[in-house]
């Protein structure tokens, strides 16, 4: 499939950085990086990760609400509205804090939010709601109740579609489905986009026949039997050998079912060896991927070069250089607008026709 057919685009970015030579609140003096986007009320709402100066992991991270009526200038809210705050999972929020928000609206009303929280070790997905991007309730890990409840886990991409004009979580069959995780991307479904399932599969499962003979002549028959193996989480993207992607694949903003299939946003690093020559070892630049729309773990085409380069100065210098990482994503005044980190630092836009 050509893969311009369906890709979202072209985006075009948009100079410099939004809230660039603003002041900003103590919680995010050091930096102010990797949002998601939801539109609410007419206006551009992004859920950016700031850091501040304290402690030992680049700074606590914690999440504040910047809203825009334009969706390029914004206005960022004072205090944060998600972080460790001394509550049930602070355990799992202390001390690196809570990073990376992927915001998207409910069918049934209100907000999810899905956020790394990080304990200095592991992060783990984590899941929160809300009626107004500002009053947030925690539920926990976006796994509990199975046993990836602990694991690493991060990067929670819901598949959306478009409603009213919106992006709202497409519900298909009474379930959610959600891309996610760092190195390889897998997926989950959910009822109610709290509680999620990752989907498995039965990765060393055998096969072995057996020949019946039977009384009768002509009635013999060959006999197909399955041992089953154990259970193992479903990959749905893997790293490429010599492309933008050949270090990891991490999953970006909310997914969109179009009319080819469902369309994902990611991010790749390129290898350090076995990367993409022309391009910086370790950096990250984002790519698509279309998935079957009957059956959304089955990837039928994907991009082979990344359509936005970490090639500005915002994105080559910076706390992690060479890094150009989509994370939010809306649909607004008949375009799409792309919200992406710069080197851990700072945050861009780029723009493309809603077709």
């Amino acid at each position: 499939m050509n893969e311009a057919s369906w890709q979202i685009g072209p985006f075009t970015r948009l100079p410099g950085a939004i809230l660039a030579g603003l002041p900003t609140p103590e919680w995010a003096s050091k930096d102010l990086f990797n949002p998601g986007a939801v539109v609410h009320d007419g206006k551009v709402c992004l859920l950016v990760r700031g850091e501040d100066q304290q402690g030992r992991y680049a700074g606590t991270s914690r999440i504040g609400l910047a809203v825009s009526n334009d969706g390029i200038d914004f206005r960022i809210e004072p205090d944060p509205v998600l972080g460790p705050d001394g509550g049930t999972w602070d355990a799992w929020e202390g001390p690196g804090g809570c990073e990376d928000p992927r915001v998207v609206e409910s069918p049934d009303g209100g907000f999810v939010c899905f956020y790394t929280a990080f304990d200095g070790k592991v992060g783990t997905l984590m899941v929160a709601t809300s009626e107004d991007l500002r009053t947030w309730t925690k539920h926990g890990p976006a796994f509990a109740g199975t046993p990836h409840a602990r694991r690493s886990s991060k990067s929670g991409a819901v598949v959306t579609e478009v409603s009213d004009g919106r992006l709202v979580a497409s519900r298909v069959d009474g379930q959610f489905t959600m891309y996610w995780g760092e190195g390889v991307a897998f997926a989950a479904t959910s009822p109610d986009l709290v509680r999620w399932t990752p989907v498995d599969f039965d990765a060393t499962g055998d096969r072995y026949l057996t020949y019946e003979p039977s009384a009768g002549a002509g009635n013999a028959s060959w006999q197909i039997h399955r041992v089953p193996g154990q259970l193992m989480l479903r990959p749905m993207l893997f790293p490429r050998r010599g492309r933008f992607d050949s270090l990891l694949v991490e999953p970006g903003p909310p997914a969109i079912r179009t009319d080819a299939g469902v369309v994902l946003i990611y991010n790749g690093a390129n290898h350090w060896e076995t990367g993409d020559p022309d391009l910086p070892p370790f950096s990250y630049q984002p790519g698509q991927a279309l998935f079957d729309p009957k059956d959304p773990w089955s990837c039928i085409s994907r991009s082979t070069s990344p359509f936005l380069r970490a090639d500005t100065t915002e994105e080559r210098h910076g706390q992690v250089p060479d890094v150009c990482f989509a994370q939010g994503l809306v649909l607004f005044r008949d375009e799409w607008r792309l919200y992406f980190g710069m080197a851990d630092s700072h945050i861009g836009t780029a723009t493309a026709p809603a077709i």
